[in-house]
């Protein structure tokens, strides 16, 4: 079974991070799909790093209603 870890590829830290207040966050993809993890828990290993995947076309509309 693949994990969302092996599916999702393109791992990059989001633009919006806000470094001084150590709150990063990055987004990967998956056609179709956007994943976004935490930053601080790179150290965890894959199977247990939790992983919030949305529908890209729910991504944009989380987006849209933060004010991007």
């Amino acid at each position: 079974m693949t994990t969302w870890h092996e599916r999702m590829t393109d791992w990059h830290k989001s633009t919006y991070t806000h470094w001084e207040e150590n709150a990063c966050v990055e987004v990967g993809g998956s056609p179709g799909l956007v994943g976004i993890r935490d930053t601080k828990q790179g150290a965890l290993p894959d199977e247990t790093r939790p992983i919030l995947v949305l529908p890209a076309e729910s991504f944009a509309a989380l987006l849209d209603h933060l004010g991007r």
